[in-house]
């Protein structure tokens, strides 16, 4: 017999298993993303607080297993690293105060647990994204939901910087045209009953 909170998770599972797919192109290893996080759950389920939801709370762990993943994958098919690539010891003591603290302190981002909180806008979004050719959403996702960098997601997928910029700006014009039409859109609309 299945706990509640294995059922939700098992209601879960196929959301994200799409997204882990999508980002790692390899079915298996999504699996296995997948089920790390679910584990992870399962394992320590006084982690889980209910601040969040609790598809929150997973997608964030499976946000971390995902950037793992693709990291490692990196990792086994390099064949050398350039020094030049590595960072000074003057440029990495430039970012931070000598009391360890940033030079630059991060841009308020809002609550990201009430934006989460939005089922509907997600499942939207989602079906937006879904509607991307699937090149565009895969590296729409590295860059704004994994937040890569433009050089990883270019190591990864092959493309060079300006491409990656130029399939970006087409996924967000083509992802605000998909909002605009099926969320503010309906949302006006139902806002006018």
């Amino acid at each position: 017999m299945l706990t509640p909170i294995t059922e939700q998770l098992e209601s879960l599972r196929p959301i994200l298993v799409r997204f882990a797919r999508l980002q790692l192109r390899n079915d298996s290893l999504a699996d296995d993303v997948v089920q790390d996080a679910l584990m992870a759950v399962l394992e320590k389920p006084d982690g889980y607080a209910g601040q969040s939801s609790l598809r929150s709370y997973v997608i964030g762990i499976m946000k971390h297993k995902i950037v793992d993943a693709l990291r490692h994958a990196r990792r086994l098919h390099q064949f050398a690293e350039d020094a030049d690539d590595d960072f000074s010891q003057e440029q990495v003591d430039a970012l931070f105060a000598a009391d360890g603290h940033p030079m630059q302190r991060p841009r308020h981002w809002g609550n990201p647990d009430a934006t989460l909180e939005q089922q509907d806008f997600f499942k939207i979004l989602e079906l937006c994204l879904e509607k991307l050719p699937p090149k565009t959403a895969r590296i729409f996702m590295m860059r704004e939901w994994l937040e890569l960098d433009t050089e990883e997601i270019c190591k990864e997928v092959g493309i060079s910087t300006s491409n990656a910029w130029v399939i970006l700006y087409r996924a967000r014009l083509r992802l605000r045209e998909c909002l605009e039409l099926n969320w503010f859109g309906e949302r006006a609309t139902s806002g006018k009953k």
